[in-house]
């Protein structure tokens, strides 16, 4: 059966006080509607529709950016859920498949979940996803009979029967997509608030002879954002999850409550990560490496046996390949290291490409920038650079070849050759006696004065 997702996205969110839609704000580096397209994303749908509303224009770029096949409508005044659900149909009229309807400010429905709810159409004309809460609240009752889904009630029409149900609404649905086109269009508004309210399509499915069933799923999965302390609650719900999940795999966390993953983290087992590392988005760690302590990773590939850090820091473009040594405060941006580098102190290297088994010595920069355009170093393999090494680039450094401390190469340098680009050392005794005994005295006179 071919899958459609309707992902609903359309929210101004006005308690999170801000001027960005609600669903781009981000957990764990990512917008939340993007967690919530990813797992839909698992399903392989033909087609993925979100339809957007408040500052519309913003969401669709943010869209686009996550799946450029994605379609984006607009939902020019927010009449209720089922009148936006309605605005993605006219995308769907050549379709044969089912729809399921996911929300963008509910981030965490997972994978297994709506695969289940697939699974489910198969007995069910419609399929709803529902919760057992913890505290049911004013939440929507899910009325059950069996497998079947008799309807939707929601809290302030509940009887007190009805109200001591925990099994609850999340809002999310399944359906095939014509069935769920015709149904919206019979949505009435006739409710305190004058909206189009999804959840009604049970009723009127129901009316018409067809089946409703329901499929359960952890209530964490069904976490809505509608606040900044809300976003503060989901980011360590995700957070805690996803180093739950590591661990399982084999990771070693040495305190995971101080380990900060990005939503695409990927570590393989019997790596180390030592306490207060930080990832950020685009980060993968091949199995058998070690992070140490106070680094800060994003846009890197970490190969076997590497190690980083401590008060490290990988930028975008860093790629290390097998047991690459990078220190105490050395920053790589948009370099290669090859198998063996040591960089274990103090060290920028940006732009570049490093051969095997060199050496980069405490100090050493790469001077990649001129103010208008970036440039790129090249070193060869088994080269030693000294330390306190300025490479202005773009210069080369031939494999076997050494740098003196202190020097500023600007010219490159052959194989097996030694660099030295340093003014000559000049010694003048007694001066500094003297220069010494002069600022005290001037010192002293400004005193009196």
């Amino acid at each position: 059966m071919s899958i459609a997702l309707i992902v609903l996205a359309a929210g101004k969110g006005t308690r999170m006080e801000s001027d960005l839609p609600k669903v781009l704000h981000r957990i764990a580096h990512a917008p939340m509607l993007w967690h919530a397209m990813r797992a839909g994303q698992a399903l392989e749908p033909e087609r993925t529709i979100v339809v957007a509303g408040h500052e519309a224009a913003q969401v669709q770029a943010s869209v686009l950016g996550y799946d450029p096949e994605a379609r984006v409508v607009v939902q020019t005044e927010q009449l209720g859920t089922a009148h936006a659900v309605a605005q993605a149909m006219p995308q769907l009229e050549d379709f044969d498949g089912d729809a399921i309807v996911l929300y963008g400010d509910t981030p965490f429905i997972s994978q297994d979940t709506l695969e289940a709810m697939s699974v489910a159409r198969a007995r069910h004309d419609i399929v709803v996803l529902g919760f057992e809460a913890a505290d049911p609240g004013r939440y929507g009752r899910l009325v059950t009979e069996g497998e079947s889904l008799l309807r939707i009630v929601e809290y302030k029409d509940a009887t007190e029967e009805e109200r001591a149900i925990t099994l609850c609404n999340s809002g999310v649905l399944c359906a095939d997509a014509s069935l769920l086109a015709d149904l919206v269009k019979l949505v009435k508004n006739d409710n305190a608030a004058g909206e189009y309210y999804l959840p009604d399509v049970v009723a009127l499915a129901r009316a018409n002879g067809l089946s409703a069933g329901v499929v359960p799923c952890d209530e964490a999965e069904t976490l809505g954002v509608n606040s900044r302390a809300e976003l503060a609650g989901a980011e360590a719900a995700f957070q805690a999850r996803a180093r739950s999940e590591l661990l399982e795999n084999g990771v070693a966390l040495a305190a995971p409550e101080t380990v900060f993953l990005a939503w695409d983290t990927v570590i393989g087992r019997d790596t180390e990560v030592e306490p207060n590392v930080i990832f950020g988005p685009g980060v993968t760690v091949e199995s058998g490496a070690r992070l140490r302590a106070f680094s800060h990773l994003e846009g890197c590939h970490v190969s076997r046996g590497a190690v980083v850090g401590p008060f490290a820091r990988l930028r975008p473009g860093a790629e290390l390949a097998e047991e690459v040594h990078v220190g105490n405060f050395v920053e790589v941006k948009n370099a290669y290291l090859a198998e063996g580098v040591k960089a274990n102190h103090l060290t920028y290297i940006g732009d570049a490409d490093i051969g095997e088994r060199t050496n980069i010595g405490a100090g050493t920069i790469t001077c990649n920038y001129d103010g208008v355009f970036k440039h790129r170093t090249t070193i060869g393999r088994g080269a030693f650079i000294g330390s306190d090494t300025m490479l202005v680039a773009p210069v080369s450094i031939g494999d076997g070849a050494m740098t003196g401390t202190g020097s500023v190469i600007t010219e490159d340098v052959p194989p097996g050759a030694l660099a030295l680009g340093r003014a000559k050392q000049v010694t003048k005794q007694g001066f500094a006696t003297r220069l010494f005994e002069m600022l005290r005295a001037k010192k002293a006179k400004q005193s009196k004065g």
